[in-house]
């Protein structure tokens, strides 16, 4: 079993410090507990009490966090735990014995298969309970939380239950801690989102708090809010996709303004009637179009050569044109809908968004299909760093696997 350092975030738990320690010692050649870490932001005597417990059977550190030095709340002290301890794998705990101490073993157990890189106590999976949960609305706002995030984060969550939890044990090469953007209680979520490692679940029951007050307030609510939000903008961002989709919206706003200028360069500059004035602009702006998309959105993509993807090109081109000119007849025509307003937000609000679409997947489809290098699949993101197969979480083996933990 590896060896393991506890990380516990503080604020004002002088109360709890010294239970947990003794239950923690109780444990520890069980668990093959290194040390435990204490991350401090009181404003109370819990530093205090910690120093006068250190020098107990178990090791203990104490960082205490200036005021200055406290970005990010107890996310911010956890990722400061996790930069500082010693051991492979880090245990991350609360101090308020809502998350059991004998429960760690269990959790290590878990660590010991060599393909698991994050081990997650888990409130929600098969045997977990939340009962420590106080009154109604925080199991409300505890299983809505989840169940949004899990939305959000469809692929990288779906194998995790509990992403809110804050027990939860994690290997440290697995993870790049400068990567990470700590705000508020939610740091398993940070974690998880913005690396792939290879989880397993065990359940556990969320314990009434010994002493003291929860932390939980509006104000972490709300950070929560702006966490999920960054986080997915963050993602997103970050794909090939949402790079493809900006690069392609840049192409469509510099062909439509070669389409526009040239259309009325040739009406007014050089005296063509409309209809072959419109005909040059629109052939010359797709030709254009054709090239930018090649040459810069999907540039990464194998090319099947001019004589093939043009016609292709301009014919799914076409169909876009048809899309917009359908909105404005379904408007003006068949709905009478017939002033310049309605015109315009069916042809060039509705109509023009519908044909962005279809452009942008037909084109990835159709023309620009081949990519350079194979694209990754649903399997490789299963994959851990050793290239092995995906682990089911609650999983039900022993003698190093998965342990049935009901």
């Amino acid at each position: 079993m590896p060896t393991v350092t506890i990380v516990v975030p503080t604020f004002n738990e002088a109360g709890n410090v010294a239970e947990l320690l003794r239950r923690l010692t109780a444990v520890r050649e069980e668990a093959h507990i290194d040390e435990v870490i204490f991350v401090d932001d009181s404003t109370d005597n819990t530093p205090d009490v910690i120093r006068n417990l250190a020098d107990g059977e178990l090791p203990v550190r104490l960082v205490h966090r200036p005021l200055d030095q406290r970005a990010g709340g107890l996310s911010g002290a956890v990722v400061t735990g996790i930069a500082t301890a010693k051991s492979p794998w880090v245990l991350v705990m609360d101090a308020d014995l809502q998350h059991p101490p004998e429960d760690v073993p269990r959790l290590m157990e878990a660590a010991d298969d060599p393909h698991v890189d994050t081990v997650v106590a888990s409130r929600y999976c098969a045997g977990g309970r939340s009962a420590g949960l106080s009154n109604g609305v925080r199991r409300l706002v505890s299983t809505g939380s989840t169940r949004l995030a899990a939305l959000l984060f469809p692929l990288r969550l779906r194998r995790c239950t509990d992403s809110m939890t804050g027990f939860f044990a994690v290997r440290r090469d697995a993870i790049d801690i400068g990567s990470l953007q700590p705000r508020g209680f939610k740091i398993l979520l940070e974690i998880l989102v913005r690396h792939r490692v290879r989880i397993v679940e065990v359940p556990f029951a969320f314990a009434q708090r010994l002493s003291g007050e929860s932390k939980a307030s509006m104000r972490e609510g709300l950070h929560f809010v702006v966490q999920l939000g960054q986080l997915r903008w963050q993602m997103w961002w970050a794909t090939k996709r949402a790079r493809e989709m900006v690069m392609f919206g840049g192409v469509g706003i510099a062909n439509l303004l070669v389409d526009v200028g040239l259309f009325n360069l040739l009406l007014l500059g050089f005296r063509h009637e409309a209809a072959g004035a419109k005909a040059i602009s629109t052939t010359v702006a797709t030709i254009a179009s054709y090239f930018m998309n090649r040459h810069w959105t999907w540039r990464d993509r194998a090319r099947l050569g001019v004589h093939r993807e043009l016609p292709v090109f301009a014919l799914l081109s076409a169909i876009g044109l048809v899309m917009a000119e359908a909105c404005l007849w379904v408007s003006h025509d068949l709905l009478g809908y017939t002033s310049a307003l309605a015109d315009n937000v069916a042809a060039n609000g509705v109509g023009l968004m519908l044909g962005m679409v279809w452009r942008f997947l037909s084109f990835k489809k159709w023309v620009f299909t081949a990519p350079l290098v194979p694209a990754e699949t649903d399997g490789d993101r299963d994959r851990d760093r050793h290239g092995a197969a995906p682990i089911e979480p609650a999983g039900a083996r022993r003698a190093g696997a998965l342990i049935d933990v009901d």
